[in-house]
This record gives C-alpha cells, sequence and structure tokens, in this order.
C-alpha cells in the first residue's frame, strides 16, 4: 500500500474502539454477577422469559444487520445503483408473517429452541437433521462476520488482521459466555445505537465535503445510480423488483420466521404480545438501516464517479472501497474513524454473540438434553457455557477460512443463507400448514431441499454464473466519446452471446430466489413422500402444532369438505379460548398452554418442554 493512502487511527480513534469492546465485556459482566447469577440454564439461554420489546426489536436488528451488511451495501449501491433498495419491500410481508404466524405457533409451546417444535411435529429425526443444518449454516456465516470487520481494519490501519480477529472472538465469547442471552440482547442494544451513529457520521461529513445535498444528487442523477422500477420478470436476472421484493420475503421469513438465533428472541419476551410487538418495531429500524447504507453507496458514488479506488488499499475488494471512503472522508477529524470502526465491529459482535448463544442453546436443547435427561441443572448451565465458549473458537478458525476462499465473501455469505436457511424455512412451513405432512416426508423434503440447494449454490459458485449488467463507472453520463459508445457496443454484443443456456442458465438463477426455490422443493417434496407413505391423520397430530392456514384461505368450502380435507384442526378454537381466560387451559393431552400475562416465577416449571415429552414418545410409537 502507498504510504500516502495509509490513514492511521490517532490515539483518540483508539480509545473510542477501546471504549466499545470494554462497555461490551462491562454488560457482560453485570449479567453475569446480577440477578440470578445466570445460574440455570432457563436464564444463560432464554433471560429467564422477562425481556420486554423494545430492547428485543433492536437485538433483532443488530443481529441481522452485521458488518456483511454495513459493507455490503454501500459497495452494491455503488457499483450496480439504487435497485437493492426495493428489497425494502419484501421487509413487510416479511416480518407481518413471522408476526402472526411463526411466533404465535411457537410462543404458545413454550419451547426454547424452535426445532423442538419439529420434534413435537414430526419425531427426533426430523428435530436433529434441522439442527444439523443450522449448526453448519451459523458457523460458516460466523467466519465471515469475524473476518469482515477485521480485513476493514487492516485495510485502512494496518492493523493486523489476526489480531483483530482474536480480538472480536474473544470479547465476545466472553460477554456471551459469562452473561447469557441478557448480556446478548443488552450489548446488541448498545451496539445498534453505535452502529447508527457510525453511519450518520460518515454520511453527514461525505455529503458536506462533496459539496452539498444537491450536488451529490446531480452526480448520481448523472451517472446513471438512480435506477427506476425493474419488472423484468427473468429469474436470473441478479436484481429485479421481482427478486428483491418477493424473492427477498422468502429470504427474511427464513431468518425472522424460524432462524434460531432470532426465534430466541421472541421467546424470551414476557409475553406473546410483547414477542409480537417486538416484530414489528424492528420494521421502520430496518429501514433506516437499510437507508443509511444505500445513502452511504450513492454519496460514495458521488465522491469518487464509480471509480475503483481499491487498488490503493492492499486489496482488490470492492468491499473495501467503503472503508476507503470512510477514511478519506473523516480524515483530520479526530474520533470518527474511530467510531465508524467501532459501528462495524458493534455490528460484527452483535451478529456473533447471537449466534454463539443459540448455537448453545440448540446444542444443549437438541442434541444433549435428550440425551442425557438426569442432568443437574448446575452441570448443564456449565455446559451451555462451555458450548458457547468453543463454539466462539469454532468460528475463529471458520474466519480462517474465509480468508482462504478470497474476496466474494459477501455474496458467498447471502448464497449460504438461501441455501441453508430456504429448506429449514420449507421444513417449518410443511409441518405448521399441511397437517397430512408425515415425518418421513419431512425427512425427505429436507433431504431434496439441501441436495437441490448446493446443487445450484455450488454450481453457480464453479460456473461463476450470475447475470450483472455493471453501470459505466463515470458521473457524466453524456456526451459520450466515440470510444466509450464502441467499448459499450462491444459490451452489449457480448452480453447477447453470452447469455447462458442449459444447466448454465439454471445456475445463473438470482442468489434473492435461492431461499423461495429450496422452500417450494422441501413442500412439494415433503407432500409427495407424506401421501405416498401414508398421510397423517388428525388425531395424531399434536395439539397447537398446526396453524389453520388452509382453513383460514378455504373458508368459502363446505365443512364437511372442511373435514376431509383435514383443514380444521383444534388449535384455532382451543387458543382462542384460552385467550379469553386468564388462568391454565390444560388441553386434551394435558399440554399446559400458559395465561396470556405469562406465567409468575413458581409456574415456569409446568412450561418447561419436558413436559411435552411424554407425548412425543407417544407420537413416535404410533
Amino acid at each position: 500500500m502507498d504510504p500516502y493512502d495509509q490513514k492511521h487511527f490517532t490515539v483518540v480513534d483508539y480509545v473510542i474502539f477501546g471504549v466499545l469492546l470494554a462497555a461490551s465485556m462491562g454488560i457482560g459482566l453485570y449479567h453475569a454477577l446480577s440477578g440470578g447469577r445466570q445460574r440455570t440454564t432457563q436464564e444463560f439461554l432464554m433471560a429467564d422469559r422477562s425481556m420486554h420489546c423494545l430492547p428485543v426489536s433492536l437485538s433483532l436488528i443488530a443481529s441481522f444487520q452485521s458488518a456483511v451488511a454495513i459493507i455490503g451495501v454501500p459497495a452494491e449501491i455503488y457499483t450496480h445503483g439504487t435497485q437493492y433498495w426495493f428489497i425494502g419491500c419484501a421487509y413487510i410481508l416479511g416480518l407481518f408473517i413471522p408476526a402472526h404466524v411463526f411466533i404465535p405457533v411457537l410462543y404458545r409451546l413454550r419451547l426454547s429452541s424452535a426445532y423442538q417444535y419439529l420434534e413435537l411435529r414430526f419425531n427426533k429425526a426430523v428435530r436433529i437433521c434441522a439442527t444439523l443444518t443450522f449448526i453448519f449454516q451459523t458457523v460458516i456465516y460466523m467466519g465471515v462476520c469475524v473476518y469482515t470487520p477485521a480485513f476493514a481494519l487492516n485495510a485502512v490501519t494496518g492493523f493486523e488482521v489476526w489480531g483483530a480477529v482474536l480480538a472480536t472472538g474473544l470479547v465476545c465469547t466472553l460477554y456471551t459466555t459469562m452473561g447469557g442471552l441478557k448480556a446478548v440482547i443488552w450489548t446488541d442494544v448498545f451496539q445498534t445505537v453505535v452502529m447508527f451513529a457510525g453511519q450518520l457520521a460518515v454520511i453527514v461529513v461525505g455529503v458536506q465535503q462533496t459539496g452539498g445535498v444537491s450536488e451529490v444528487w446531480r452526480k448520481v442523477w448523472e451517472g446513471n445510480r438512480i435506477s427506476a422500477l425493474d419488472l423484468n420478470p427473468d429469474p436470473t436476472e441478479r436484481h429485479t423488483f421481482w427478486t428483491l421484493g418477493v424473492g427477498g420475503v422468502f429470504l427474511m421469513l427464513s431468518l425472522y420466521g424460524v432462524n434460531q438465533a432470532q426465534v430466541q428472541r421472541y421467546l424470551s419476551s414476557r409475553t406473546e404480545k410483547e414477542a409480537v410487538r417486538s416484530c414489528y418495531m424492528v420494521f421502520p429500524s430496518l429501514q433506516l438501516a437499510l437507508a443509511l447504507s444505500c445513502v452511504m453507496g450513492l454519496v460514495m458514488f458521488a465522491r469518487y464517479c464509480g471509480k475503483d479506488h481499491s487498488d490503493k488499499l492492499a486489496t482488490s475488494s470492492r468491499d473495501a472501497m467503503v472503508i476507503y471512503f470512510v477514511m478519506d472522508m473523516l480524515q483530520g477529524l479526530p474520533g470518527l474513524p474511530g467510531l465508524f470502526v467501532a459501528c462495524l465491529f458493534s455490528a460484527a459482535l452483535s451478529t456473533i454473540s447471537s449466534a454463539f448463544n443459540s448455537l448453545a442453546t440448540v446444542t444443549m436443547e437438541d442434541l444433549i438434553k435428550p440425551n442425557f435427561p438426569a442432568m443437574t441443572e448446575a452441570r448443564a448451565t456449565l455446559l451451555s457455557k462451555a458450548l458457547a465458549m468453543s463454539y466462539g473458537l469454532l468460528c475463529l478458525a471458520m474466519a480462517y477460512l474465509t480468508h482462504l476462499m478470497g474476496d466474494s465473501v459477501l455474496q458467498v455469505a447471502l448464497k449460504i443463507f438461501g441455501m441453508v436457511g430456504g429448506p429449514i424455512l420449507g421444513l417449518f412451513c410443511l409441518g405448521m400448514f399441511f397437517p397430512w405432512a408425515n415425518s418421513t416426508g419431512a425427512v425427505a423434503g429436507l433431504g431434496a431441499g439441501l441436495t437441490m440447494s448446493f446443487w445450484i449454490g455450488i454450481g453457480s459458485i464453479v460456473t461463476h454464473s450470475s447475470s450483472t449488467r455493471l453501470l459505466p463507472a463515470d458521473c457524466r453520463a453524456v456526451p459520450l466519446s466515440e470510444n466509450m459508445t464502441a467499448a459499450i457496443q462491444t459490451a452489449l454484443s457480448n452480453v447477447t452471446l453470452s447469455r447462458p443456456s442449459g444447466l448454465r442458465r439454471f445456475y445463473s438463477l438470482s442468489y434473492m430466489w435461492y431461499s423461495a426455490f429450496n422452500c417450494f422443493t422441501v413442500i412439494l417434496i415433503g407432500l409427495i413422500i407424506s401421501f405416498l407413505t401414508g398421510p397423517m391423520k388428525e388425531e395424531d397430530v399434536t395439539p397447537g402444532t398446526i396453524y389453520p392456514l388452509l382453513g383460514k384461505l378455504l373458508c368459502f368450502i363446505p365443512e364437511h369438505l372442511k373435514k376431509k380435507l383435514c383443514c380444521v384442526t383444534p388449535l384455532g378454537q382451543t387458543l382462542s379460548e384460552q385467550e379469553r381466560r386468564h388462568h391454565h387451559h390444560k388441553d386434551s393431552n394435558g399440554l399446559a398452554f400458559p395465561a396470556e400475562d405469562g406465567p409468575s416465577q413458581g409456574e415456569t416449571d409446568s412450561f418447561l418442554p419436558e413436559a411435552h415429552t411424554p407425548y412425543v414418545e407417544h407420537e413416535t410409537a404410533v
């Protein structure tokens, strides 16, 4: 790197950055030493089910807005224009459906791991398959999350990458291990605030240095970066309104509906109402986060007119441009570069900590407790902490692998989300909406979904198929010089020539469609296999595990036909009665439903998942 371009941290920057890490550690220590001192698994993993909706909603954003989003979205806008902004439309349904479909079902069953639902609905095998899938997805994603900010810090300040990775990983592992879910949620709240502050600082200074809002707008408009609504229905186009607005809904559902890291947040709320409210409160903040990232990309474009300055950094990655821009803007303003890097790191810390905690929960609840039912509470809590710790170290190893994978880390991360999150979403939909799906169908569906997703995903990585149209890299769109016209004509003829056909066209499916495609594969195969192996009878389905979607959609069909189609489930009636009463309602199978207000401390025990075990065994026996 050219020494003149090397931007160094000042003392103030290091202080601000240090304060962030120290504050996160402090919150972890506070929760380790206060309250119940994290002595029970219920407190360590579920925050005693006592959280209010505001911290939960901020935590939901923080664990989704990772450093990957903060660096990736501006780089995307800078290179391809504002089309990506339309993913904001997907947030509406992507949060409304979890709030009214997934949260009620999962919350009322009083689970501590989302995958316990799959055992109640199908059997143990399905639950273990889903758990392993989730662990695999999260560990890989964590590697990317740890590596992104460390790489940023290195590109800009020459701070050793592995020093940064170790600092991030260890601070995070420590406060997660000491303070449990409460610490994770409260550090998330603090880190969300830091994150927004960092992005705002960069935008304000950037607009000022580029010459004001009107100047930014003029350059962006002339540079062709404001995208119109692209209604092209071709699923191989990387970003169109359909891929983002419709495909994005499934991506959001797999994140906010069934991802353990998020479900665990909902389940830690005090009441179901608080959980739903926190889901609604995520919406404006997510839109704000998206808007900030997009505006940052546009300001960046106005500043550099699309030129690639990443050669001045030690790397050729587009994402490095964002870091270069930040350091360029905030040079000579002591403290602000530190604030932005702190913002990046806090985004990473919040994502990683929630992942450690959810990985520990899932391993504990789904893989260990069922096999060692006699384990004492103290030992179980100790083991949960050890698990959080060991996953922390495993993710550091993954960061090293990410580093070996090369530059296009960002897209790979999103692809992995679609590839693995989609099939899990399909599995939950199959269980919740289709009463006659059985466990054989569920396992076959999940297998088929994962096979398809890895086939497309790996195929696209190997053949590098994704149809992207690069925009001209200049602020002045007109007039074009002759060589420019010639260059554009050659580019266009190349595009028409290189239209992929056959399998390659299949591989060039936009990565935003992965979730939807894989979800439908699971449902389709699952239903076919279920019907072939004998569909499940209504009386065999555990009460409370079906959401009467078909019953609501087919409301015009006469009752006796509905009964034949098995669309009527006791859930709807049972739960509405249960909401009207304010005492415990035991249904015919002895499953305890909590009252709306949430249980008092002494009552919690009767809702713990152990209460369901006898029923599950009976179901498996059938």
